[in-house]
């Protein structure tokens, strides 16, 4: 296989966020130097983190997108190696991090306070993609789970947890560390890890929902606490979803997150998220499931995300929408908040990202008087800047549970202090 770093005559864009291990606080003036992976020694860029703790947006060179358009030996991302250090903080190295042609690779990078001296740098290796790497195979399930044993744990009605907990490992692997995982990011991470960000918006959405059914399936049925475990899910491929720790996401996966996250997969009169299992379709064949690459050509086809889906999983799949999401401390007010919108939830995002400015300064405080004026829209027209949002002044749907999530993390930086 011939290594990207010879066929870089694409660019992608890179932006990254550096918090503590502790509250995940934002790390200003973060010293950070960018070596091709191959090349550690050899620094291409080096940069400082703002006052929100990232980094400005940086041109880095990537294969040509058509490497990542359909299957080939040619490597369709260039890896970067990160070396990040703070006054304070543990240095930290993160090798392998992927960078596409044409979209925005997003990293974040959490350093740990120095607790004694001489502690070795931390280093996370990142794995190759399972697109292009070596993955064993999904080992096929029921799609329904039956839950008819007595004892079991069963929640009442999906729920979209705030966290997962992720078994970095295969199920009987007992050395393997379990990381408290927020939902969101999980899902963000996977699909960072399973499809290419680059290809079609309506293949991106319809791998995101089938991820998001599997992941809620495994919650909803409480499926490996019922054989004795202490975690959600693992990173294995082999009985669920490659999940990278520290593995950077993509713009383009993370918007189509951002907007469906409470979404899965449902069938007529069955209560339980479906178990959507998928395979790549070209090293692995698996009738009845998803391909990943054969979704990718429905989606230059036009198709749209349930036609994707039901092409291969019957026509009788739909969208469902869980009842409650949790960690939130309220829910959607049902049509955005924009200029002229008054009352009560109004105020409420205003005394959230008045919480939130004391964190991140660059977002102006602003009167929590329940009227949604100029000043409140430029305060959320800079939240959604910062947090990687569409720059509208508009509290829509990701924005308003954007600012639930970023309110409550900083919520809890201040418990900690």
């Amino acid at each position: 296989m011939k290594a990207a770093q010879n066929n870089l005559v694409d660019t992608g864009k890179l932006q990254i966020s550096v918090t503590s291990s502790i509250g995940a606080a934002p790390i200003p003036n973060a010293s950070i130097e960018i070596s091709y992976t191959g090349d550690p020694n050899s620094v291409i860029e080096k940069v400082e983190t703002d006052s929100n703790g990232q980094t400005e947006l940086i041109t880095l060179d990537t294969p040509p997108l058509e490497y990542s358009m359909a299957p080939s030996e040619n490597q369709p991302y260039s890896e970067y190696t990160f070396q990040i250090s703070a006054p304070d903080f543990e240095p930290l190295t993160i090798a392998g991090a992927e960078l596409m042609s044409g979209v925005t690779a997003l990293q974040d990078a959490r350093l740990s306070p120095i607790l004694a001296q001489s502690n070795p740098v931390d280093v996370l290796t990142i794995g190759p993609h399972t697109l292009f790497g070596d993955y064993p195979p999904k080992i096929p399930e029921e799609e329904i789970k039956p839950l008819e044993e007595r004892g079991e744990i069963v929640l009442s009605r999906v729920v979209i947890p705030e966290y997962v907990i992720v078994h970095d490992g295969s199920v009987n692997d007992s050395t393997a560390s379990n990381y408290y995982v927020k939902y969101k990011d999980y899902i963000k991470n996977v699909a960072s890890c399973e499809i290419y960000s680059t290809w079609p918006r309506s293949t991106i959405e319809a791998n995101v929902l089938a991820i998001m059914s599997f992941t809620l399936n495994r919650v909803y049925t409480e499926w490996y606490r019922n054989k004795g475990f202490d975690f959600t899910i693992t990173s294995s491929t082999a009985y669920d979803h490659k999940w990278i720790h520290g593995k950077n996401s993509f713009d383009t996966i993370n918007e189509v997150v951002d907007e469906i996250f409470a979404n899965y997969l449902s069938r007529p009169n069955v209560t339980q998220p479906i178990l959507t299992q998928y395979c790549d379709g070209k090293r692995v064949t698996c009738s009845g499931w998803m391909t990943q690459w054969g979704s990718k050509y429905l989606g230059d086809q036009g198709y749209a995300p349930l036609e994707i889906l039901r092409y291969y999983y019957g026509n009788d799949m739909y969208i469902n929408t869980a009842e409650e999401i949790s960690g939130v401390p309220a829910s959607w007010p049902g049509s955005d908040l924009t200029i002229g919108s008054t009352g009560d939830k109004v105020r409420q995002i205003q005394e959230q990202l008045n919480r939130i400015a004391q964190t991140y300064p660059s977002i102006p405080t602003i009167s929590a008087d329940g009227r949604y004026g100029e000043a409140t829209a430029n305060a959320v027209s800079r939240f959604q800047n910062v947090f990687g949002l569409p720059a509208t002044g508009v509290v829509d749907y990701p924005t308003w549970y954007k600012i639930s999530e970023i309110y409550v993390a900083v919520s809890r930086i201040a418990e900690l202090r």
